[in-house]
């Protein structure tokens, strides 16, 4: 784990040459669906298990089948995620593969027309999400957005800040300051950060659309 500097609450992923190599494979414009997909989900799965790395733990000792005394941890609290349709629910299955039967909820916000501005368009979140600990997910960390609205639902649930963990395979320094204005208690996990945006705000050198690779639309 590496918390990268000067940016305050951000866990950068190690950057190994493994993890150089997947994003080299799902940045190139060349890489097929299917290679994007399952290269991709390797990225995700390690972004999951970093966030869960945060969470915080009880002393718990069990005993082992050679009768000996292991002195271990267990979890504290219950979590769930929360994705930003539509690219968001690519790490819906990252998340399900190291958490057996998680509950997700899902927030759809897309940019009005007329203003250019984010728009609430729909939400169905946990009925006690207010007692969970939260992996916002969202592939992409550009303008910041979207995240922050997404994060306004999430407290107007009774979310604490701290207890998000916002989960990206890919942000701009621009977007992190944005976020973070807003949000400073909210953890990013993140596997790279990108130097910026180009006109269309999209993250440069960046991947393209993440959700329109991922599914092909």
């Amino acid at each position: 784990m590496t918390t990268t500097e000067p940016f305050r609450n951000v866990v950068l992923l190690p950057q190994t040459n493994q993890l150089l190599g997947l994003y080299t494979i799902i940045r190139d414009r060349l890489t097929k669906r299917p290679d994007f997909i399952f290269y991709s989900d390797r990225i995700i799965r390690l972004l999951v298990e970093e966030g869960l790395n945060h969470l915080p733990v009880a002393p718990l000792t069990v005993s082992t089948e050679t009768n000996q005394v292991f002195q271990g941890v267990s979890f504290l609290g219950k979590i769930c995620g929360v994705s930003i349709i539509r690219a968001g629910e690519s790490m819906e299955q990252g998340l399900r593969d190291c958490c057996r039967s998680v509950r997700i909820g899902k927030i759809l916000i897309q940019r009005d027309e007329e203003t250019a501005k984010p728009k609430l368009f729909y939400e169905k979140l946990p009925d006690d999400i207010a007692n969970r600990y939260v992996f916002l997910l969202d592939p992409m960390l550009a303008t910041g957005g979207s995240a922050i609205m997404a994060t306004d639902v999430l407290l107007n649930r009774g979310v604490k800040e701290e207890r998000i963990f916002f989960l990206n395979l890919i942000c701009s320094k621009e977007g992190i300051d944005a976020y973070h204005s807003a949000y400073p208690n909210v953890k990013i996990v993140t596997g790279a950060i990108d130097k910026g945006l180009d006109e269309k705000k999209y993250l440069i050198p960046g991947l393209g659309d993440f959700g329109d690779r991922y599914y092909a639309l």
